[in-house]
């Protein structure tokens, strides 16, 4: 199974991600996650990244489409992959389908969830973690039990992210509108686009997703 997961920053695609991988042994790829993974391990293709990142340039889409066709030849054919941030263009939605046929695979489906960008902008604007272990809360919707106090390990300290603010969220959820139309149309003439409610319930949220794998 290949999946691509669509949704703005904060949409809950990373948990929805690590679920997937939990439930059937799938693999994120981020391209993100993968070009950093490339760049410290030094490989071929990391230290060309590297290069063009140094000079303060984008990575082309050759750079990526190659640490994509590695990643998927060290998975090997019996792991599900779920491509996260790629495609973000059509010129990269038609490099993916060589890549996958490549590897004799195919997309199954492109899963979007869907957000109220209001409601999303509160959500993420109120999110901070415990900088001891890393557990999540927020102040709209998860507050420690005892405030002050992480329910987890019982550290005092705590962080929030610089840039979950209302001024950058909403700069990075038009971005992502502005990524995601060039490809969205490819993938809705194939009849595999499918759409669920990003501010549903967690649970609730997989439930949807686990019904899309399933049919």
């Amino acid at each position: 199974m290949n999946i691509i997961l669509l949704g703005p920053p904060g949409a809950g695609k990373g948990t929805q991600a690590q679920r997937l991988v939990d439930r059937h042994g799938m693999r994120q790829l981020s391209t993100g996650d993968m070009l950093r993974a490339a760049v410290k391990a030094g490989t071929p293709v990391g230290l060309e990244a590297k290069a063009v990142m140094e000079r303060g340039e984008l990575v082309s889409d050759d750079i990526v489409s190659r640490l994509i066709d590695a990643e998927l030849t060290a998975m090997g054919a019996g792991t599900g992959a779920i491509f996260d941030g790629y495609p973000r263009t059509a010129a990269q939605a038609e490099a993916l389908d060589v890549i996958l046929a490549a590897h004799g695979r195919r997309l199954d489906h492109v899963i979007e969830l869907e957000v109220n960008e209001d409601a999303l902008v509160e959500r993420i604007t109120g999110r901070f973690t415990c900088a001891n272990c890393g557990e999540g809360y927020n102040d709209n919707y998860k507050r420690p039990v005892q405030l002050g106090l992480c329910d987890r390990c019982g550290s005092t300290e705590f962080k929030r992210r610089p840039d979950d603010n209302e001024e950058t969220v909403r700069t990075r959820m038009a971005e992502y509108r502005a990524k995601t139309a060039p490809i969205l149309p490819i993938y809705e003439n194939r009849g595999i686009v499918r759409r669920i409610d990003g501010m549903a319930d967690i649970e609730q949220v997989t439930s949807a997703i686990e019904a899309i794998l399933a049919g």
